[in-house]
């Protein structure tokens, strides 16, 4: 394969054009990425669709620095939060191809990834402690050796950004009836849309790039996130209550392309997944933390919103009825295996 020789000149403009007014879009479009891959250290570019102080870009962050001072430098990894690239399927699609070593779909793991939707299943997960020992056990490893055979993706680590729940304009969703007539964003994953249709709203798959526009225009009357990244995001900003109903449990997924993981050493290979368990576990606790009334009160009324606690199990009543018998047929033994699990 030739290397490409590029002058110092050349790409000290490079750098300042593409990581400081571009980020790392600018590079992927010279097609110049694998070149910088065979610098002495080895790179490990890693994408994230927030910055801090989202929960996510911060564990992560600390990671990177973590792996470079670890390896003695002998692993660069670069954490790019918010300036890489915008949306989750462009990340994926990065890692997938090599581009980028390091990046995770964010909210759309279903969507990247359907095995994981049977996990936002509205109200199957129960609590943190059940979703991190199913993750960090047995499902967890039949799910990594899954995505290597068919993804050509190692998994590093699996993370969350908490329950969710609704954002709206309107009026605050405190019972199953007031989702009636109400225009929901929701991602394009279709348990996502299942879970609003069926607790009674109007589900509208819509590209996050769309949803702040839509919110002012009136398009859609509201949609749910956690609440760590209501903040993240400033939904307050054009939402103006936060209705507590913990109707989906959000995971997601730290993945590196497998080409790039195969080619670490197997001391490299331990630092990366032990560093990824570390990050994990400062991304839970900065999830969690946020992830409750008082906290939620705290965090959003400041800025203007209303937070108000829903009828949870009146929420849960209507899932089971409605969404769930198509859902369970669906996955069958993965189901029974997850709604049985015990944390």
């Amino acid at each position: 394969m030739t290397i490409m020789k590029i002058s110092s000149r050349a790409l000290s403009s490079l750098h300042r054009r593409s990581l400081v007014k571009g980020g790392m879009a600018g590079i992927l479009a010279t097609g110049l990425a694998p070149t910088f891959a065979r610098a002495q250290s080895k790179k490990l570019m890693m994408a994230h669709i927030n910055a801090i102080p989202e929960s996510g870009a911060v564990a992560f962050d600390w990671q990177a620095a973590e792996v470079r001072k670890r390896s003695n430098g002998e692993l660069d990894m670069q954490f790019f939060g918010g300036t890489l690239l915008n949306k989750e399927l462009e990340i994926m699609n990065g890692v997938k191809s090599g581009n980028i070593a390091i990046g995770n779909p964010a909210g759309a793991a279903a969507t990247v990834f359907p095995e994981m939707g049977v996990f936002l299943v509205p109200y199957l997960v129960q609590n943190y402690d059940q979703a991190y020992k199913m993750f960090n056990g047995k499902i967890g490893d039949t799910l990594d050796k899954q995505f290597q055979e068919k993804y050509k993706l190692k998994v590093l680590t699996f993370f969350d950004y908490g329950f969710r729940h609704f954002w709206t304009n309107k009026k605050a969703i405190v019972e199953p009836k007031d989702l009636r007539g109400q225009k929901i964003r929701v991602q394009q994953a279709k348990v996502f849309g299942d879970t609003i249709n069926g607790l009674g709203g109007n589900a509208v798959p819509m590209a996050w790039g769309e949803v702040i526009s839509a919110a002012k225009s009136g398009v859609i009357d509201g949609g749910d996130l956690p609440i760590v990244n209501q903040i993240a995001l400033k939904i307050y900003e054009v939402s103006k209550y936060c209705s507590m109903t913990f109707h989906n449990y959000g995971p997601s997924v730290n993945v590196m392309n497998l080409e790039v993981w195969n080619g670490l050493t197997p001391a490299h290979q331990k630092l990366m997944l032990d560093t990824s368990r570390e990050a994990q576990t400062k991304c839970r606790k900065l999830t969690e933390s946020v992830d409750n009334f008082a906290a939620a009160k705290k965090e959003l009324e400041p800025k203007g919103m209303v937070v108000v606690q829903a009828n949870v199990e009146a929420f849960r009543k209507v899932a089971q009825e409605k969404i769930w018998p198509a859902y369970k047929t669906q996955y069958g033994a993965l189901w029974d295996e997850v709604a049985g699990f015990k944390a």
